[in-house]
């Protein structure tokens, strides 16, 4: 489907991705974090922008997602949706409002729907949050599920390596997969596990799957705006495909406009008043 006809789409829910899972349509995603950047991509025809908590990183300069406040998703979120007109809109849960509390998972969840104006939430984890998805999705608010390599929980971890690559800790990610789509999630991320088991999973469930670094087979594919488009050039694992080298383009504008300062060639007369 081109890009043109997907722009003509009406504004893109839940149960569209539903509707694509069903109709084999694969799902496009990448995140955003202010409006500039949320009018780019809405307006290229994305399905979904994912206001991720990697802003920790590629906005705020941390080392991991894990400093980043549920004030501060709320104001990037609330930048987002003033720019997206037409694609759902996914806010990312940051660490520390959901785990281990339900009420304080139902809170947060709250805080950002109402405040933010986003679609849906976002949280990393299996069975151990399984009530607290439970709880905010009776509470009316859809939400999107994360397996795999969850970088909130990359200290316990303690690499950025494949996950589930041994045959327990793949079964224990097909159970998890299965008991948040009866939790309630309508969507779940699949973060750098083999492909072979991305597969596995993507088929046995109704909800759509969407990889990073999770190979072909998953419903969609999500990527980080600022690595796909170059802007960030430390950060290149495998899975990343550059579609721009944004980063040196910057760069040499930038160097140009200091040239021309420096040489009193900007501005000229044709640019004063």
């Amino acid at each position: 489907m081109s890009t043109a006809k997907k722009s003509n789409k009406k504004r893109i829910t839940t149960n569209t991705l539903h509707e694509m899972k069903q109709e084999g349509e694969k799902i496009a995603m990448l995140t955003a974090y202010d409006f500039s950047f949320s009018t780019i991509i809405d307006s290229a025809g994305i399905d979904v922008i994912l206001v991720g908590d990697s802003a920790s990183n590629v906005i705020h300069g941390h080392e991991t997602t894990l400093p980043i406040t549920l004030d501060q998703m709320i104001d990037h979120a609330c930048a987002v949706v003033r720019g997206a007109k037409r694609c759902l809109v996914v806010v990312d849960m940051p660490f520390g409002c959901y785990q281990g509390d339900e009420q304080n998972a139902l809170k947060s969840a709250i805080r950002i729907m109402k405040e933010s104006g986003g679609h849906a939430i976002k949280m990393e984890g299996g069975r151990h949050i399984a009530d607290s998805i439970k709880r905010i999705v009776n509470a009316g608010i859809p939400v999107m599920g994360h397996l795999g390599l969850t970088p909130q929980s990359i200290y316990q971890f303690g690499t950025y390596a494949v996950r589930a690559k041994e045959e327990l800790e793949a079964q224990i990610l097909i159970e998890d997969a299965k008991l948040l789509q009866e939790a309630g999630c309508f969507a779940l991320v699949l973060e750098k596990i083999p492909s072979n088991l991305a597969k596995q999973v993507s088929e046995s469930l109704e909800i759509p799957t969407i990889g990073i670094g999770a190979g072909p087979h998953c419903d969609g594919q999500v990527l980080v705006t600022h690595d796909m488009l170059g802007i960030n050039k430390e950060f290149s694992p495998k899975f990343l495909r550059r579609y721009a080298s944004l980063h040196d383009i910057m760069t040499d504008a930038i160097s140009r406009y200091i040239e021309d300062i420096k040489n009193q060639d900007f501005p000229t007369q044709e640019e004063s008043y």
